[in-house]
């Protein structure tokens, strides 16, 4: 049962899923919010069964790499994020995609965290943060920018590295636009910002994106069931049995809420708004050149490889690596890509590397 769980899927009801947007169960999950509030409260009553009242124990010191789970209010919503490593230390911005959240970096996160402080945050709608309703936010990128930027502020985090992947490309591009100042380097996993990277998977989406009509838009509902999320972790890896059917099962949960499925339909149609502004993403990665670590996912169907190529068009310190991998490449290259973070943001990021330039154009 679970070795067929983890093979590809390749049965005709995937296919036809899949070809919606390209040529190409449940788990019991806290209720939103539930689980920042489990996370974050202690239980007095818990702790009173366990010890006595004459037993006094030391507090003990939370390791660095120790990841904890918050919640903070921007603009009256709800934002869940992870968070780990010393608060002093540079901090690194973990931005997810469709249609995962914060989760997807539950094993980066304390890879870096005992050098880095950590922050990966839940877009609305996604995860565990607020998902409010469409007639009560829009949900468009510049908005999921805007509440990702005040994120930001609020906790005080005025200089990061960013670590953009899929969705999280165009929100942090955003990001980098209004604030350069504030972008120390880049880490770019399986995120667009190119024509080159549109290629046949986006047929589907670029017809909805022209008419707007309920019948193309219908046309995509595939792309939110089971069978399309597991196969945007199968696809393209190597080895499917280390790839955990646990986040295509949560991410599943996650899309599976009541109205979420709209939400998704009405981002999958935003998407064209990010197009426009390639453009300006390549004027910024030329004119501020932020050292940039590509890491990507040469057997991505969704973004593929060509998209990865032109950054070395518009960057001079490009550290440049194709993985023999998929779309979410830390599933089976976690450990590869944390290794050659590490390498990187030793090279470039912080007081002590300030200034340096190095130019990387290999493999």
């Amino acid at each position: 049962m679970l070795s067929h769980a983890l093979r590809p899927a390749t049965s005709p009801r995937l296919l036809s899923s899949v070809t919606l947007l390209a040529a190409a169960a449940a788990v019991v999950v806290a209720p939103q919010g539930a689980l920042a509030q489990a996370t974050t409260h202690h239980d007095a009553r818990t702790a009173a069964t366990r010890a006595p009242a004459d037993v006094h124990v030391a507090p003990t010191a939370r390791p660095a790499s120790a990841v904890t789970h918050r919640t903070v209010t921007v603009n009256g919503l709800t934002i869940f994020y992870r968070e780990a490593g010393p608060s002093d230390a540079p901090t690194v911005l973990l931005l997810h995609g469709f249609p995962t959240s914060s989760h997807m970096y539950r094993d980066l996160i304390p890879a870096l965290a005992d050098r880095y402080h950590v922050v990966a945050p839940d877009f609305p709608g996604f995860g565990q943060s607020s998902m409010p309703s469409r007639e009560e936010f829009q949900y468009t990128f510049a908005n999921l920018a805007d509440v990702t930027g005040r994120f930001t502020e609020a906790l005080g985090l005025d200089r990061y590295t960013l670590y953009v992947m899929d969705y999280g490309a165009p929100v942090g591009f955003r990001l980098a636009l209004a604030h350069p100042e504030r972008v120390e380097a880049l880490v770019v996993q399986n995120g667009n910002a190119y024509d080159e990277g549109l290629r046949e998977f986006w047929a589907p989406l670029r017809r909805y994106w022209a008419s707007g009509s309920a019948a193309d838009r219908d046309s995509l509902r595939g792309v939110l069931t089971l069978d399309a999320t597991r196969w945007q972790y199968l696809h393209g890896v190597r080895d499917s049995t280390r790839v955990s059917p646990d986040s295509w099962v949560l991410d599943q949960r996650y899309l599976d809420r009541p109205g979420n499925g709209e939400i998704q339909l009405d981002l999958f149609y935003d998407y064209r708004t990010n197009v426009p502004l390639y453009p300006a993403f390549q004027e910024y990665f030329r004119r501020h050149q932020p050292p940039t670590l590509i890491v990507w996912g040469r057997n991505d169907h969704i973004f593929p490889w060509q998209g990865a190529e032109p950054y070395k068009r518009d960057l001079r310190t490009i550290e440049y690596h194709l993985l023999d991998t998929g779309h979410f490449a830390l599933e089976e290259k976690g450990a590869e890509i944390a290794a050659l973070m590490r390498g990187f943001l030793a090279r470039h990021v912080g007081p002590a590397a300030r200034g340096a330039t190095v130019g990387n154009r290999g493999r």
